[in-house]
């Protein structure tokens, strides 16, 4: 009797063991599952058709809407300066860092190599060992083509370098949720926001290929402040300091003449830069000026733009042309523009080189610039930040900027569209299916 009870004991572990194993990979592949549903699967979007044409842009109302619904107070007294291309772009940054007295905050996604990268870590390096306070947020993923010795300079120096959300078990569920920001403020007084990464690619003044088009711009004024919280909400989760007082947060007289608002997405609030684009959009009476580098708009927002030509509203789209450093971003964007220049919106395809400023002007009252993308990573996965103006005189003045971009561009037809080969049409159907990670 005992040799059939031995047999039926080892029996009994084996099966449990091999339950044991089950489990445990099921837990595995279950965990697996969920990390790419959490990542990947497109979240559910708070509007599901466009918003109707209520208050005008140039509406003190729409100000007040809009202050009160996404992010930030509208604050006025603010100047806005536009800087356009590396010639203008990094002399003024790297001025205003060589300034400061008391602290530099300063995030990014893009901090690649070359020239560029050298100058402003020697600066942040410098600026430390004068005893400045200097924090640096990279994104773990916008710069993994960093030199690490530039790093460990500024970090002998002094300076704070912390990435954002670097891979890691704690991290799994935010791995697609990068911080797309591009801030920087002086002494809590001088801040700068765009389109623009720290590399050589942006150097230069759009003349060839090699030099990429972009816009930023240097902010002054009780505005500032609003930059400065966006950064310190992301220090505090990648560096676990709270940031307060005057050092970071000095009172702002008025710099200005401009009203203007911050409006910040986060992981926690990602459909806030969505909404806010779309209740402009809805704003138009007469034009609508769209720059953006990555054109795949969601299908809201194709409803939004459609909605607004029904009213008469005349729209003008430009995009990178030929020289673009995502091709299969154009191609993914390209499956949907029939209906788009069907209805009579222009697409504009900039010739010279990489364009990859970020704006939209709603007639001639109201102007958005920052980081922002028309594309479901920059609506639904990135962290992002805009600089809102509603002030005339500054919308004038980016209209002024775009319609120059526009004489380097060429207008892509409903003929063209029309015109593409079977391989063309499959190829930019099978880019699109990609949108929501390109």
């Amino acid at each position: 009797m005992g040799l059939p009870s031995a047999k039926l004991a080892g029996a009994l572990m084996r099966l449990l063991k091999n339950r044991l194993v089950i489990a445990i990979v099921s837990a595995v592949l279950g965990a697996v599952g969920w990390l790419v549903a959490e990542n990947l699967i497109p979240e559910r979007k708070d509007l599901g058709k466009p918003l109707p044409h209520h208050l005008a842009a140039g509406d003190p109302q729409f100000g007040r809407s809009m202050a009160a619904l996404f992010g930030s107070n509208m604050l006025p007294g603010n100047r806005i300066e536009t800087l356009v291309n590396g010639n203008e772009i990094f002399p003024a940054m790297l001025k205003a860092l060589r300034g400061a007295t008391q602290t530099i905050t300063f995030e990014t996604y893009i901090y690649w190599r070359g020239d560029v990268a050298d100058q402003f870590a020697e600066v942040l390096s410098q600026k430390a060992r004068e005893g400045v306070s200097v924090k640096v947020l990279l994104d773990w993923v916008g710069s993994i083509p960093m030199e690490e010795a530039l790093v460990e300079r500024m970090k002998a120096a002094g300076v704070e370098v912390v990435r954002f959300r670097p891979v890691a078990w704690s991290t799994l569920d935010k791995v697609n949720n990068r911080t797309h920001r591009k801030i920087v403020v002086v002494d809590g007084r001088i801040g700068f926001t765009g389109g623009v990464g720290i590399g050589d690619e942006w150097n230069g003044d759009a003349r060839t290929k090699a030099e990429w088009r972009d816009n930023h711009y240097q902010v002054e004024g009780p505005v500032v402040a609003e930059l400065q919280a966006a950064f310190a909400e992301h220090w505090l989760e990648a560096g676990g300091e709270l940031l307060m007082g005057d050092r970071f947060f000095p009172a702002l007289a008025p710099a200005g003449d401009s009203p203007a608002q911050v409006v910040a997405s986060s992981t926690n609030q990602r459909s806030v830069m969505h909404l806010m684009l779309m209740t402009a959009l809805s704003s138009a009476k007469t034009r609508i000026r769209l720059g953006t580098p990555y054109f795949v708009p969601d299908e809201t927002t194709r409803k939004q733009l459609l909605d607004a030509r029904k009213r008469g509203v005349e729209i003008d789209i430009l995009i990178p042309g030929p020289i673009t450093d995502a091709r299969i971003v154009h191609k993914a964007s390209r499956h949907f523009w029939g209906e788009l220049l069907d209805a009579g919106i222009r697409i504009h395809e900039f010739e010279p080189t990489m364009y990859h400023c970020k704006l939209v002007v709603v007639d001639e009252a109201w102007a958005s610039v920052g980081s922002t993308n028309i594309d479901d990573r920059a609506l639904r996965l990135n962290d992002e930040v805009n600089l809102n103006a509603y002030d005339p005189a500054f919308a004038r003045a980016q209209i002024a900027v775009f319609e120059a971009d526009l004489k380097r561009a060429r207008p892509y037809t409903l003929a063209q569209w029309q015109a593409r080969s079977s391989w063309e049409q499959l190829s930019d159907w099978l880019a699109s299916l990609l949108r929501s990670q390109i």
